[in-house]
């Protein structure tokens, strides 16, 4: 079984995380696919940033909920990786890439998104790229339950710190799984591989956590550094 290389947040080792840098840079540096994380304006635009607000160059930064996209993408973001000037990025442009590169999307929902959220970011996906090539993730499960629901056909991945009840809810409700690689067990992969499901680790950034990833045969390893099973 291959693996499949997942670049965490964009090659984001190198590159401002989240970043249309980072992604770019990401489907040249040969990964298998981009993992992101997703979060809505006041005045419900779709974008991508892990943390909650938005720090920009000037030292400054904002609510990503309390402000528009307007406001969020007036001033470049702070990047102390390049001398590029970065902007927050939109869902939209992350497809984008993603779909240009042909690579697999982890889309990440950071918090409970309303229905009518989920719809819009899936319906977007399948007009820009390809709902198969996409998986949602989450801590939240409400949000797997009620994508689910929605888009039967898409891509379902708790992502976790830990084998926990929502890791036992996965293996009934057919999703995927994508846990801290430090509490991995075999027979969690093992679990998961006799249903049918899928296991994804993150994040392997040292050549010891990737050797220690690819020795559970995982289906996705996420990786800030690395792109392939020989450390590159």
């Amino acid at each position: 079984m291959s693996v499949c290389f997942i670049a965490h947040r964009g090659y984001s080792s190198k590159y401002l995380m989240n970043t249309e840098e980072a992604f770019l840079k990401a489907v040249e540096h040969g990964s298998g696919g981009i993992e992101t994380d997703v979060r809505i304006t006041a005045d419900g635009v779709l974008v991508v940033c892990h943390d909650s607000d938005a720090v920009f160059d000037d030292g400054t930064r904002l609510e990503i909920a309390d402000a528009t996209y307007a406001q969020l993408t007036e001033k470049p973001l702070l990047n102390k990786f390049t001398d590029t000037k970065l902007y927050l990025c939109t869902f939209r442009r992350y497809l984008e890439i993603c779909r240009d590169g042909h690579m697999v999307c982890f889309i990440e929902f950071k918090g409970s998104f309303p229905d009518e959220k989920i719809t819009e970011a899936f319906r977007m996906a399948e007009e820009v790229y390809d709902l198969s090539m996409c998986s949602l993730q989450s801590f939240d499960y409400d949000n797997l339950l009620r994508a689910h629901a929605a888009f039967p056909a898409l891509n379902i991945m708790l992502t976790c710190w830990e084998h926990n009840a929502d890791v036992n809810r996965c293996l009934t409700d057919g999703f995927d799984i994508d846990m801290d690689y430090r509490n991995v067990k075999d027979s969690t992969v093992a679990q998961f591989h006799a249903a049918g499901l899928k296991v994804g680790l993150w994040t392997a950034n040292t050549k010891e956590a990737l050797d220690f990833c690819l020795a559970k045969g995982v289906d996705y390893i996420e990786s800030d550094v690395f792109a392939d099973a020989d450390g590159n």
